[in-house]
């Protein structure tokens, strides 16, 4: 039987609704044999996925969702294989829960000053232990019903140019690379067409990735569509780029299911073969 990747998923240890437990036992009811959990900025919740996948014969693969800058745009670099107890990417992660609460404490006032009050406490309930996201606003807009969705939230309130967005001072996309590679992981560019980049602005982040030391880009990912993996996958060939697919599931009913991904072209070499 094949292995069945699944490389990008999210758990309550940023801001997916399952526990890593419950993550790693759905995965494995869904049929997948190799996860990567790839949480927001932080690795708290891999001890306990690996804990619950050795007991459920899913290979967990180590992973973490970095929030990077390149020419003041926010970009999001998965990365997989990666050793949770270096110690420069440890102190990385605890930095940059220093900068998500910071980030928080000021999207909380000027949502308050939208005269929307009581968003940080909600936020923090609601993440616990976990990073705090911007989607924990945005439950938290839904749940006051200023808004029918998360994604009206982000429409209206939390993306650039609305009323409570915060820039951010994000790690510089080299240096969350070397992070990565450093750790002995394997950096991957997420949703590369998320970012609606024109021809050239993509070729120079791609440049700027590979000179990095980046090895691969997401080509099957979320809610994509056949065009689209085109797309992705003739960006992989022309940067000699390896092939990544994942959900980025967040929570059930709401995203695409773990695991259910359409092939990889088979023109690509896949990522998971630069894993060690």
């Amino acid at each position: 039987m094949p292995e069945r990747y699944d490389l990008h998923c999210h758990s309550t240890a940023s801001d997916g609704s399952l526990s890593p437990t419950e993550l790693v036992h759905r995965a494995h009811q869904h049929g997948v044999t190799a996860l990567a959990l790839t949480d927001h900025d932080t690795i708290a919740g891999l001890a306990e996925a690996q804990t619950c996948a050795t007991a459920t014969d899913v290979k967990l693969i180590p992973g973490i969702e970095l929030s990077t800058l390149w020419q003041n745009q926010c970009f999001h670099i998965v990365g997989i294989g990666i050793n949770p107890l270096h110690p420069p990417l440890v102190e990385a992660t605890q930095n940059l829960q220093n900068t998500r609460i910071e980030r928080a404490e000021k999207i909380a006032d000027k949502l308050a000053k939208k005269r929307i009050p009581g968003a940080m406490e909600a936020v923090k309930n609601a993440a616990g232990e976990g990073m705090i996201t911007r989607s924990h606003f945005a439950d938290f807009l839904v749940s006051q019903h200023h808004v029918n969705t998360q994604q009206e939230a982000f429409d209206r309130y939390l993306a650039k140019g609305k009323p409570a967005y915060v820039a951010t001072p994000w790690a510089e996309l080299a240096l969350a690379i070397s992070w990565i590679i450093e750790s002995g992981g394997v950096a991957i560019l997420a949703h590369p067409l998320r970012y609606k980049l024109t021809s050239n602005a993509m070729r120079r982040l791609l440049d700027a990735f590979k000179n990095a030391g980046g090895q691969g880009i997401e080509v099957v990912t979320g809610r994509i569509n056949k065009d689209e993996i085109i797309r992705a996958a003739a960006l992989a060939t022309r940067f000699e780029l390896a092939g990544s697919a994942g959900s980025d599931f967040h929570c059930p009913d709401q995203w695409v299911e773990l695991g259910r991904l359409a092939p990889l072209p088979t023109h690509l070499k896949p990522v998971w073969e630069l894993l060690n």
